[in-house]
């Protein structure tokens, strides 16, 4: 996508705007892909979390991926979006039985990540085929709320719990088909999440009908010029060797399977935001642009850093620059940075801006959500509309005459 591109773009659909490239998510899909290409059989199941939007499930189901979900939405987004039911896996924290039990009438794949609720499943229904996550106790990530496989993790069944897991799934004569872990994103040590995917195999001999493992995903992709990332050939070279002998000493093939959002889609979105004024004070220069928090979260929730670029002025001098946005508190996308100099009105291009970005905006100060775009085949296409007045008062219940307005007298 070039800058008159998305300047076109903007001055089309307005701004803020979000806007995805549909062959970067086809590259990284089949990069990845190759990466694994010495394992008989591999699963990628994409991650419906980072874009939920239905075009990019569309996309990915056209790519032959499966789906991870989280919610019985997800679940439901993904089989109107064509997956099949035996493509979608329910991997849920926290949530009751009954949802558990409505997915599963779905004909999806089940993942259960504790003791309770697979002891429940279980006793109730020991035939339906169940996989188990497993909590390596290894920590990973970039950021502490995106590590989620440490001791102190609510996700996922201690390996010091193994014994217990062994007593439910004897008892209940469950049949589990597959073992699961995500230690958590923004993934940098390979020897890590080596580390922890032989304790992955050492829970997988336990279980003697499995048909898949999955190692999670959480890919760290680059996020400014010279950033680091995971070595996803290096990674595919080291465990494909270590899954296919594995595989061997199971006496069965399995399927490997990941579970990648960022790293099929992050590089793949940018964030498109008008600057409305650039305010001058004693020690800073803001560039505001007409968008917030609320549209773009990730600065202010983990600290993450997005690049951003002028492309209204591409060629001009760098100057800095604090990038904030219009929510009525602390709203900053990014303090004292080199861009090129912005004049009002110029549009800002928020890079790595597919993941995890629309599916966390929100209509806080009643602000309304910006459209999406793909740019599939050298085309601009609405993939979702901006939202409307309409919209932001849909499921509110206005009760006009609950209360009554108080009459004040007049002063004669």
């Amino acid at each position: 996508m070039k800058n008159e591109d998305l300047l076109q773009i903007a001055k089309t659909y307005g701004d803020p705007v979000y806007v995805y490239d549909s062959e970067k998510i086809i590259s990284q899909f089949n990069r990845l892909t190759k990466a694994f290409s010495s394992v008989k059989k591999l699963k990628l199941n994409y991650a419906a979390k980072a874009l939920s939007n239905i075009t990019i499930l569309r996309l990915m189901n056209s790519l032959g991926s499966g789906l991870d979900t989280v919610s019985i939405q997800e679940v439901q987004l993904g089989l109107l979006a064509g997956f099949k039911p035996e493509s979608i896996i329910f991997t849920p924290n926290g949530v009751s039985l009954e949802e558990i039990e409505a997915a599963s009438k779905l004909g999806v794949r089940i993942n259960i990540d504790n003791l309770s609720i697979l002891e429940q499943f279980g006793s109730k229904h020991p035939k339906i085929p169940v996989c188990i996550r497993i909590n390596p106790h290894v920590m990973a990530g970039g950021n502490s709320n995106i590590s989620v496989g440490h001791i102190d993790s609510k996700f996922g069944i201690s390996i010091h719990q193994i014994p217990h897991l062994l007593r439910i799934v004897e008892l209940t004569k469950m049949n589990i088909n597959g073992i699961h872990m995500h230690t958590g994103s923004d993934i940098l040590d390979i020897d890590v999440f080596l580390y922890a995917s032989e304790i992955l195999f050492d829970t997988a001999r336990n279980f003697k009908n499995l048909d898949f493992i999955d190692f999670g995903s959480g890919f760290k992709v680059p996020y400014k010029d010279g950033d680091i990332e995971t070595n996803i050939e290096e990674l595919g070279k080291k465990l494909s060797t270590r899954f296919n002998e594995f595989c061997k000493e199971y006496g069965k093939d399995l399927t490997l399977a990941f579970e990648p959002g960022k790293f099929l889609v992050s590089e793949a979105g940018v964030f498109l935001a008008k600057v409305n004024v650039v305010k001058q004070t004693t020690s800073t220069v803001f560039a505001s642009v007409d968008s917030g928090f609320n549209h773009l979260i990730r600065p202010m929730l983990y600290g993450a850093t997005h690049s951003i670029k002028n492309i209204s002025n591409p060629e001009g001098r760098e100057r800095y620059y604090s990038v904030v946005g219009y929510i009525c508190e602390t709203d900053t996308f990014a303090s004292n940075k080199r861009i090129n100099e912005i004049t009002e009105g110029d549009i800002l291009c928020f890079k790595n801006a597919g993941a995890y970005c629309f599916t966390m905006a929100s209509n806080y100060n009643s602000r309304f959500r910006p459209p999406e775009v793909l740019w599939h085949k050298g085309k601009a296409i609405l993939i979702r509309e901006r939202e409307t007045f309409d919209d932001l008062i849909r499921n509110q219940v206005d009760l006009k005459d609950l209360f009554t307005v108080k009459q004040i007298a007049k002063v004669k």
